[in-house]
């Protein structure tokens, strides 16, 4: 791996009325023309994203939008694109010119209800008249970023006020397995190498396993289930943990004595990029499938489809046997996730490897309104394999939690 992961940055929406320059201040902070700029009202059509190491924050992730209030049939087609990036968005860089109004109050409104830090810019500040008035209704106590972007002024003011709203839950990040061990213990981590994995490299869950495994200062062994048995043997002490590629748990957890905890990445992940108990409690939802009811498999990445695809074949198999039913399966990939989830009897998210907390936490947050019951994989696979509660063991309350929603 060369670069981080979109997953592990932080997601920073611009957002803001059309030709507000949206599109010129991404440019400054990017240090080159990361998006097109024209004085013509409407440009940017699609979001546009930049990845890069923003200093001293950290690896981050700015995502220019196009202009909110865009009209038309088109235009609304732009503007439902640009608001679905406020489901991912960790920070918000609210741009206005001269005015406030209800475009930019409805956009910071719909912040302050999703808990989304907004860094408010006043732009294109030298074509104002110097000491003027600042726009009438703007929220109490707001003090807007002034920056002049075409110009390049600003940037360390709108720096600064980043550094000072960035979320809690990104500077403290959760850890995936670091805490479930002790330093100097040694780990086992099952990779299997299969059709998914990467040439060369491996999968991006096992990688960072390995790396939260060195931050922790433990160890970590590593082999194929095929190995398994073998390493445990050479082991002179047990190890602290077990953490498989969740389509193997089945022959992992045969042969890991009942002592030694297992559980699997695509678990990790749910408690590190989503809420490990509200998909826990989703699982018990494929017991009441019946014929004809509707899962929603919702993948945060697109990928080649092998015959044995782990999301469209395995776990719709897995899920058939295991309720006796004949549930009908429907595909969503990318960001796209639907705004009604009436007709839905249950969604089953992947890993999330490659898309950001928030993201997670607003999809798991939309069933939730609508009273829908969500799973990830690797719950899922625990789950229809009869081995959920030893594969949550290692997370005592989320169990306990678990077991009395059952």
């Amino acid at each position: 791996m060369t670069a981080t992961p979109k997953g592990f940055r932080l997601h920073i929406g611009i957002f803001g009325r059309r030709n507000v320059g949206k599109s010129t201040l991404l440019n400054l902070v990017a240090g080159q023309e990361a998006s097109i700029v024209s004085p013509t009202p409407g440009t940017t059509t699609d979001p546009v994203e930049k990845a890069m190491e923003f200093i001293p924050m950290g690896p981050v992730l700015w995502i220019d939008t196009a202009g909110i209030d865009d009209a038309g049939d088109l235009g609304g087609l732009r503007s439902d694109r640009a608001r679905r990036i406020i489901d991912r968005t960790d920070l918000a860089i609210l741009v206005f010119h001269r005015e406030w109004g209800a475009y930019e109050q409805d956009l910071f409104a719909e912040f302050q209800r999703r808990r989304v830090p907004v860094v408010i810019v006043a732009n294109k500040a030298d074509l104002d008249s110097p000491g003027g008035a600042p726009a009438a209704g703007l929220p109490p106590g707001a003090a807007p970023v002034r920056m002049a972007a075409e110009r390049g002024d600003g940037l360390e003011d709108l720096r600064q006020a980043i550094l000072a709203s960035a979320p809690a839950d990104f500077i403290n990040s959760p850890v995936l397995l670091r805490d479930l061990f002790k330093p100097g213990e040694c780990l086992v981590l099952v990779t299997p190498i299969d059709k998914e994995a990467p040439k060369g490299r491996m999968i991006l869950p096992q990688v960072q396993a390995l790396r939260d495994v060195l931050d922790g200062d433990g160890m970590a062994l590593i082999c194929k289930e095929t190995g398994l048995a073998g390493a445990l043997e050479k082991l002179e002490a047990p190890p602290a943990l077990v953490v498989t590629d969740s389509q193997a748990i089945e022959k992992v957890a045969a042969i890991v004595p009942e002592g030694i905890p297992v559980t699997g990445f695509s678990i990790l992940y749910a408690r590190a990029k989503g809420d490990l108990a509200a998909f826990a409690r989703g699982a018990a939802a494929i017991d009441r499938l019946r014929d004809g009811d509707v899962v929603l498999v919702a993948e945060s990445c697109t990928h080649h489809q092998e015959d044995d695809d782990i999301g469209r074949v395995k776990l719709p198999a897995w899920i058939r046997g295991k309720c006796g039913a004949k549930p009908e399966f429907r595909f969503l990939a990318g960001h796209d996730f639907p705004e009604d989830l009436s007709g839905l009897a249950l969604v089953l998210h992947c890993g999330a490897c490659m898309t950001n907390r928030r993201a997670v936490l607003s999809r798991i947050a939309r069933c939730q309104a609508a009273g829908k019951p969500i799973v990830n994989y690797g719950i899922a696979i625990a789950y229809c394999r009869g081995l959920l509660e030893r594969a949550l063991a290692p997370f005592p309350e989320v169990l306990a939690a678990y077991r009395a929603g059952r």
